[in-house]
């Protein structure tokens, strides 16, 4: 009986897969790159839900990538049927072919494969004349893919990953210290407990107003599986509303047991705050009518120099809202409190950008975000993912520069780049990312294991949060796989020379 072959070709080599293999073949969609990716895996994207690697063939064949294979690209990719689906993207696809079994040559000998091919046979193909046309190198994809990537045991399960994120910032964190979001409103920093806030995300660009509501209403936006009331931090603190720039991040919270969205000029930072530098507000201040009577306390940073006024989601509203927002505190996605007992606890997320690529670290594991200082000190002979160290409140930090890190082009613009400060078990340093988009919630349950399809130097990513109607994949990293094991061990030392520094 006849055998079925799809061709496809690679660097002008034209090759073959068993139809069998071969589940379907698809435009390549956007890929969510993973750092330090075997030379073969160009990332992970997202198929009708179900995130899957994407491999080059280019790649595994040890071929320069061409630019049509590049992530984003309008090449095609051919889904491999099996347990663990792969994406292969390829040069072009050929055509669906049948073939004799004795038209196939499966002798090593003659079959004269080049450097880093794998093979199963070769058959020549029939041009439209009926004549001889070129040999088909069938493809043994199966072991081009083993070769390529390792497939292991990740040494730390998903749950591991997750449990240990709380376990660390726990162990880690001081007892006089609380984590406050601060954001910018009209000119000025203010600043809500980390418990008070569920997600930070950006604004929606459009919004379905509301007929006769208040200034302060803004109107409504989707929000997972429900909508999303939006109001303006400007209005309920007693300033004009003004002209919107881009920046603005909406902060949900949970107020009167609704969701309720409120919008701020630009996120600031996300920083632990000595409480013994937090004051509460002046009797006189408290008494005013105005946007000073929502303000529940005062922190007094950087010697006195920064001063954060701090809210309480539910001092911001007047007493009949609050009623009104009690009374209707259904606006959480439907089933959300069921699904969130099926599923295992919420979970929080810093999402950062490296380029076009969003990665995401437990807030648990994340101690503030700030702004990249202007003084970096170069430390002599140091390796080129350490930038340098950083005075950051009288404790010397090591900085850790992500793009060398990731073995990235430097950014041209780095006046929004900010400083992720992240604690191990064993060591905390800041990591320079691009930027800093939001506080991403989501239930443990709906974290997916990264696909098996790796190797030692992408071990750090441990799960994957698929916003598949948003057409965004969040690679999540797990802090204490961030540098690799030659890497901690300076650090190690750097920080025993310190401490003897300071002996």
């Amino acid at each position: 009986m006849a055998e079925r072959f799809l061709t496809l070709s690679a660097n002008g080599q034209l090759y073959a897969l068993g139809a069998a293999e071969v589940a379907e073949v698809i435009r390549l969609p956007f890929v969510a790159r993973v750092p330090q990716a075997p030379k073969g895996l160009l990332g992970l994207a997202n198929l009708r839900g179900t995130v899957l690697p994407v491999a080059s063939l280019r790649g595994l064949l040890g071929l320069p990538q061409a630019a049509t294979a590049e992530p984003g690209a309008a090449s095609r990719a051919i889904v491999l049927d099996g347990a663990a689906p792969v994406a292969l993207v390829v040069d072009a696809i050929g055509a669906l072919v049948s073939v004799e079994p004795d038209q196939i040559e499966t002798r090593q000998a003659e079959l004269a494969g080049k450097p880093g091919e794998k093979l199963k046979g070769a058959f020549a193909t029939v041009t439209a004349a009926g004549g001889r046309g070129a040999v088909a190198k069938i493809l043994d994809i199966g072991a081009l893919i083993a070769g390529a990537f390792v497939q292991q045991d990740r040494a730390r399960p998903r749950q591991a990953f997750l449990a240990s994120a709380g376990r660390e910032r726990t162990e880690g964190a001081a007892d006089d210290s609380q984590r406050l979001v601060s954001f910018d409103v009209a000119g000025q920093e203010y600043a809500f407990p980390l418990e008070s806030v569920l997600e930070v995300v950006s604004a929606p660009e459009t919004l379905a107003a509301l007929p006769v509501s208040e200034e302060l209403v803004l109107g409504v936006t989707p929000f997972r599986d429900t909508l999303l009331p939006l109001l303006s931090l400007r209005g309920l603190l007693g300033f004009p509303q003004g002209m919107r720039n881009g920046r603005e991040k909406v902060v949900v919270a949970r107020v009167g047991g609704a969701l309720v969205g409120l919008l701020a000029d630009r996120m600031r930072a996300i920083f632990p705050a000595d409480a013994g530098l937090i004051e509460k507000i002046p009797p006189v201040l408290a008494a005013r009518a105005g946007g000073e009577s929502k303000i529940t306390a005062i922190y007094r940073g950087d010697g006195g120099r920064r001063l954060v006024s701090l809210l309480s989601p539910e001092q911001l509203f007047r007493e009949d809202v609050m009623d009104r927002l009690k009374a209707g505190g259904g606006s959480a996605p439907e089933g959300e409190k069921d699904a969130g007992r099926e599923s295992g606890d919420e979970r929080q997320f810093v999402v950062f950008r490296l380029g076009e690529d969003e990665f995401g670290l437990p807030i648990e594991a994340v101690n503030e975000v700030a702004r990249v200082p202007d003084q970096i000190t170069r430390l002599p002979k140091a390796p080129k993912f350490l930038e340098g160290v950083v005075n950051l409140r009288g404790d010397v930090l090591p900085v850790v520069d992500q793009r060398r890190r990731f073995d990235m082009a430097p950014l041209a613009e780095q006046g929004g780049r900010r400083l992720v400060v992240v604690r191990t078990e064993r060591h905390r340093a800041g990591l320079i990312v691009d930027s800093v988009s939001e506080v991403l919630r989501c239930r443990a349950g709906d974290i997916e294991p990264a696909p098996n399809l790796t190797n030692e130097a992408v071990r750090l990513v441990q799960g994957v949060i698929n916003l598949e109607k948003a057409g965004r994949i969040v690679l999540l990293l797990d802090p204490a796989e961030l540098l690799t094991r030659a890497e901690r061990g300076l650090l190690d030392a750097f920080q025993a020379k310190t401490v003897q520094a300071e002996q």
